[in-house]
């Protein structure tokens, strides 16, 4: 029985994949380690899975060395999600961000390469945020790395943390740079989310600055597809590579607004701007060509439909997302130097 290990199991990708995992390989046994931070909860595993022998939970922090140790001793792959996410948060505090993307990272990577005869590959999920504002129409896995923001800083961090592991130990590491992802069980802080509970909230939906910012967004179940693809690959063919995930389609942030308006059949409702955040991406567009060629992946989901999806689901799950109501706004001082909540 192959064993996999995923850090952040119960946030909103790792969630996601492990609910996955779960479903299509009855043969795998699944671990997770997770804090149960704010944007993590027991109740996004998979239902059943406390009363299988195939999977187990742990609740502990990436930073505490031994317990990773002793997982990562157990683990044919690791796939490491575990790491504070949200850009406005980070600006408001970021000492956290730096402690568990950066130094958890590290001690991740340091349990991989103790057992490094036994671990098939280490699959660490950063993001596009390390690339900053797009230099080309489309970005590949050669655009330069300029973070523009405490969290794309420490995600960039940590990104070249385990690319330097693999060229120096040969750590079996892959880095996967998955633009904008969106879906179920996403924490309200996050646009999407928030702009659908907005809506049945009969709240305004607020846009940071004009809202012309643009981002590729892909739907969480396509991003599973990919990892699956890259559990399942040969080896020889996605150790030390970088994948990026994205649709290769980018949309603005205002559009998104629009387009949950439309989707809710609120056309009408109010959409509210707010000062510019600091540290913003103009533009992400993905360059997914890599992905396609070594693993044959692409999205099959496009907007439009994943925000249907989208938008069904946090309609019949209100009880999950509730209690994060007083979650979904952040005072961060703007890019003018107002105070303002984001």
């Amino acid at each position: 029985m192959k064993t996999i290990l995923v850090t952040g199991g119960a946030g909103f990708i790792g969630s996601n994949f492990v609910n996955y995992l779960y479903t299509r390989y009855p043969d795998y046994r699944i671990v997770v380690l997770d804090a149960l931070t704010y944007a993590g909860s027991v109740h996004n595993l998979p239902e059943g899975g406390f009363d299988s022998q195939r999977f187990a939970f742990w609740y502990g922090n990436v930073l505490n060395a031994d317990l990773v140790d002793a997982l990562v001793a157990e683990a044919d792959i690791v796939v490491h999600f575990a790491a504070e996410s949200h850009v406005t948060r980070s600006i408001f505090d970021n000492r956290q961000f730096f402690e568990t993307d950066v130094l958890g990272t590290q001690v991740i990577a340091n349990a991989v390469l103790r057992y490094r005869k036994q671990v098939d590959r280490f699959i660490h999920i950063s993001t596009s945020e390390v690339y900053g504002s797009a230099l080309a129409p489309l970005m590949t896995e050669e655009h330069p790395l300029n973070p523009m923001s405490p969290y794309a800083a420490a995600k960039c961090g940590a990104d070249r943390l385990v690319y330097s592991y693999y060229q120096t130990y040969r750590i079996p590491a892959v880095i996967v740079r998955p633009f904008n992802n969106y879906g179920p069980r996403q924490h309200l802080e996050k646009a999407i989310p928030r702009f659908i509970t907005s809506c049945i909230l009969g709240e305004p939906i607020t846009v940071h600055g004009d809202g012309s910012a643009r981002r590729d967004f892909i739907h969480v179940d396509d991003h599973c597809t990919a990892l699956d693809r890259l559990i399942h690959a040969e080896q020889g063919r996605v150790v030390g590579e970088v994948f990026n995930l994205g649709s290769g389609r980018d949309i603005s942030v205002l559009e998104i607004a629009q387009a949950v308006r439309v989707a809710m059949a609120c056309p009408d409702g109010e959409i509210r701007f707010v000062g510019e955040r600091p540290g913003q991406v103009f533009r992400h567009t993905c360059d997914s060509r890599k992905a396609r060629e070594v693993l044959d992946w692409a999205p099959s989901i496009d907007f439009e439909d994943g925000l249907a999806r989208t938008v069904a689901w946090y309609q019949a799950n209100q009880a999950w997302w509730q209690p994060q109501r007083w979650m979904r706004q952040i005072p961060i001082i703007t890019a003018e130097g107002k105070k303002e909540l984001h």
